[in-house]
């Protein structure tokens, strides 16, 4: 960001480890400035930034902002860092990049398996999963908590819930995970990119395989049926298969990490939790609302060119909003910057709002009440054991997380 002495005369770039690490800074000077800004990705896309609560909470209701990929135009399409073809026509037509009446449809088809009476009901299974898991960590610290549970439990609840056989489930690569950080055409990574879609591709072939040759009452087996009745196009089912296993774990493994990390910036807070777990649904809440995991939406995109808070925006250009930087928003939350496992109201943006609201809301919330709850009662004395700074976090472009959270702890109970 540019002083007011220094009118800016580019788009904001979104992009190197000091903004990764912290977003927050420029988030606040861009809110000061005004609701909508131009950025730059590290791929070269240009796109609009909404950054304020209200204008956030609006864009996300706008019905004149589609999500499918094809109202993108030629400037999005030449830099936009997505999935090449044919892969990109076979598994991006999921329910992220859909419009109604189509939309409506296929999130019809999921929302039964996410429904908060059905999380409840598999709450007692997924705290036997958390603990496993806690049970495998050395008895003191050191410890990776990302590599030893943020990365594994999230995966093991979903294949749980969505019926991924044990068989299939341990053959998934979290390596295919990395799908959601995209590189550019001609960046270095993009062979490795790209191999990654041809093993997650194939893997998603074997589920259907699987799934069509039983009649099993799951998830998987009903979105198989619904392909199989001609409700969904093949590239649909293989779509909403591979958004199920990459946005259905890897966010919750960086809302974890994120979660974590604040809590251990704040050990007065972290205590408190342990001591009173009556605190631990509006510290989730909280901890969402504090730093998310889902830091920038997809992209949206206008049919034609039209005025978003008093900014023209060219048709096919994308629009993205900014849930950080909405849910640390002053004129919506008081003292922003403070965790306040007591905050309400707290209508946070987290899980974004309107009809592209997460379906598997409820289940992560449930995820992290777990947790949290397991992590800070099992493992006294819980710390950091490395320096806050030399914390590596992920370049994604639309999320935030960790590679690695090394921690000390007394004992495990």
């Amino acid at each position: 960001m540019t002083t007011q002495e220094e009118p800016r005369t580019g788009p904001v770039p979104l992009m190197g480890c000091p903004y990764k690490a912290d977003p927050y800074p420029l988030y606040e000077r861009m809110r000061e400035e005004g609701p909508v800004h131009q950025v730059l990705f590290p791929s070269g896309v240009r796109a609009w930034l909404v950054t304020g609560y209200d204008a956030a909470h609006s864009a996300l209701n706008d019905d004149r902002l589609g999500k499918s990929h094809d109202r993108g135009n030629d400037r999005w399409r030449a830099r936009a860092s997505i999935m090449p073809e044919p892969q990109h026509s076979q598994l991006q037509v999921h329910l992220l990049h859909q419009d109604p009446p189509r939309h409506t449809l296929m999130r019809r088809l999921v929302t039964d398996a996410f429904a908060p009476r059905r999380v409840e009901r598999l709450l007692p299974r997924f705290q036997e999963m958390a603990d496993a898991l806690v049970d495998a960590l050395p008895a003191t610290g050191p410890a990776d908590l990302v590599t030893g549970f943020a990365a594994d439990y999230p995966f093991q609840v979903l294949a749980e819930v969505i019926g991924l056989p044990r068989e299939l489930a341990a053959r998934f690569d979290r390596d295919w995970g990395k799908v959601v950080q995209p590189v550019g055409p001609t960046d270095p990574g993009r062979p490795r990119y790209e191999a990654r879609l041809l093993g997650l591709q194939g893997y998603i072939a074997d589920i259907v395989a699987h799934k069509r040759a039983r009649e099993d009452d799951d998830l998987l087996s009903r979105l198989v049926m619904a392909r199989d009745r001609g409700e969904l196009s093949p590239e649909e089912l293989d779509s909403m298969i591979f958004q199920l296993l990459v946005a259905g774990q890897e966010p919750v493994t960086n809302q974890i990490t994120t979660a974590l990390i604040a809590l251990l910036r704040h050990p007065g807070q972290l205590t408190s939790l342990r001591e009173d777990p009556a605190l631990l649904p509006g510290a989730v809440e909280e901890l969402l609302r504090y730093d998310s995991a889902f830091e920038l939406t997809t992209w949206r995109f206008f049919d034609e060119d039209s005025d978003l808070h008093g900014t023209g925006v060219p048709a096919g250009d994308s629009v993205i909003v900014s849930l950080c930087a909405a849910n640390r928003d002053p004129r919506r939350f008081p003292e922003p910057d403070t965790l306040d496992f007591r905050r309400s109201p707290n209508p946070h943006l987290a899980f974004g709002h309107g009809i592209h609201f997460c379906p598997g809301a409820a289940l992560a919330r449930a995820e992290l009440r777990v947790a949290l709850g397991t992590l800070l009662t099992r493992l006294p004395g819980l710390r950091l054991a490395v320096d806050d700074a030399r914390i590596e976090w992920i370049p994604a472009v639309l999320g935030r997380g960790a590679h690695h959270l090394p921690v000390h702890y007394d004992r495990r109970l």
